[in-house]
């Protein structure tokens, strides 16, 4: 389910600004915190660049990476998108989430926790509870 949400979803790397919106959309899937997809227009897309490889979500479709480089330091897979996403995600087009795990994110001010494991990239913010799928013995939910 994508829900558009209002509060202000903010993305840094150390004093770096990456994004800042009010105009995010929560996605939410069994067993993950949200995760939050954020308009291109309120990213600053000019440090991303295209990362290697591609995944295939079978409900929203095929997924492109991006790796974020800042003063001379590149990060790998920071971020992904769908650029052509199934109808039931058409709302997230284009738009870019980002992991928090390198990151520092929040929500309406709050901080965020990345999702356990290191391929989700649900963000745990103080009004979600888990469990969630990604730490160790979760695989198969």
């Amino acid at each position: 389910m994508a829900v558009p949400d209002p509060r202000e979803v903010v993305v840094r790397l150390g004093g770096f600004e990456v994004a800042r919106t009010t105009r995010a959309i929560r996605v939410l899937e069994t067993s993950h915190p949200p995760t939050w997809y954020l308009p291109p227009e309120d990213v600053r897309a000019e440090f991303l660049h295209p990362a290697a490889g591609a995944t295939v979500c079978e409900w929203k479709g095929r997924a492109n990476y991006w790796d974020l480089e800042v003063e001379g330091h590149r990060l790998g897979r920071v971020a992904w998108s769908y650029p052509a996403p199934l109808p039931a995600f058409s709302s997230i087009r284009d738009h870019f989430a980002f992991y928090p795990s390198n990151l520092e994110c929040s929500v309406g001010g709050e901080p965020v926790e990345p999702q356990p494991g290191d391929f989700y990239g649900g963000w745990v913010t103080p009004d979600v509870a888990g469990p969630f799928k990604g730490g160790p013995g979760t695989r198969g939910w």
